[in-house]
């Protein structure tokens, strides 16, 4: 496209279309940038003049660094949770824990750079009392019984052993998720993610299945 057709482009863009689109430049421009230098390292202003804007836009438009932050966990977590439901569906049960365990090993590789920011900007909130913290804590409790309603439909449904507790094993699954996206995120090269991950499908198989 030449420069004045992408300038032709742009005009015919309303406010709130180029609002969004200088919005998710600056979400993009971040993500490489903690990537880069962690979230301590990424500024306001650099995220602004590397997305092709005024230093100041970004402040402007989120009035923060941890406003700017809350806004970028929610697009990550808005295309986690639409990737998650068009792999699990309507499943429920024993289908639902392995769709949503194959979900995750797909977005790994499609959403790479995003996984490796969120991890940075999650472990770095850690180490003190924030709302970014208190946000991901809820959505930790999200996940846990996200997984432990599915254990609870396969004993309903009959597919998964009654004597299966399902609050706990809630959290041995969201251990295993969030400990190899870990493993993942420090050493890549030593992992063999497709292997990994067929394992884990086999043992929750044999784990949670009646028949044992």
């Amino acid at each position: 496209m030449t420069r004045t057709a992408s300038k032709q482009a742009s005009v015919r863009l309303t406010q709130a279309e180029r609002t969004a689109l200088s919005d998710q430049l600056m979400f993009d421009t971040a993500i490489d940038l903690i990537n880069r230098h962690g979230t301590q390292g990424t500024t306001l202003k650099d995220i602004g003049e590397l997305a092709g804007y005024s230093r100041g836009l970004a402040n402007y438009r989120f009035g923060s660094k941890a406003n700017f932050m809350g806004e970028l966990f929610s697009q990550f977590d808005s295309r986690w949770k639409n990737h998650l439901n068009k792999r699990v569906g309507e499943q429920s049960g024993l289908n639902a824990l392995l769709a949503a365990a194959r979900a995750l090993r797909e977005f790994l590789s499609l959403e790479t750079n995003y996984m490796r920011a969120m991890y940075i900007l999650w472990y770095e909130s850690l180490g003190k009392d924030s709302e970014l913290r208190t946000r991901l804590a809820e959505h930790h409790d999200v996940y846990r019984g996200d997984a432990q309603r599915w254990v609870e439909e396969g004993i309903t449904a009959g597919e998964i052993d009654h004597n299966i507790d399902s609050k706990q094993y809630a959290v041995h699954y969201c251990a295993f998720i969030f400990g190899i996206v870990y493993q993942w995120l420090v050493s890549a090269d030593a992992l063999d993610l497709d292997a990994i991950f067929n394992e884990f499908e086999a043992n929750t198989i044999k784990l949670l299945s009646k028949e044992n």
